[in-house]
């Protein structure tokens, strides 16, 4: 694989936008190629372009990836969309690491 073609892949699979609010604060906000929630039927994991979809979230650890690396929130619950390639969680309240 050419350099060029590298770099497109690269640069395309970073275009997702995620945002993590609280009601007290907003966490994060950034792009990221890949995020994996704790869904109420179990975990899952969302990427570039997915499905539209809202999704109940229990207490449990969201991944996500970006630029800066792999990071990780412990969320207490909460509600997640995702909608032409932006993700919004509303989380009820974050765990202190």
């Amino acid at each position: 694989m050419c350099w060029k073609a590298y770099a497109s892949i690269q640069l395309k699979s970073t275009r997702m936008q995620l945002e993590i609010l609280t009601p007290e604060k907003k966490l994060f906000a950034g792009d990221v190629s890949i995020v994996t929630f704790p869904g109420s039927d179990g975990s899952f994991q969302v990427m570039d372009n997915h499905a539209p979809l809202i999704s109940l979230l229990k207490d449990g650890v969201v991944e996500f990836k970006g630029k800066e690396g792999t990071k990780n929130v412990h969320i207490t619950g909460g509600v997640v969309e995702v909608l032409k390639n932006k993700v919004i969680l509303l989380a009820t309240g974050i765990v202190a690491a």
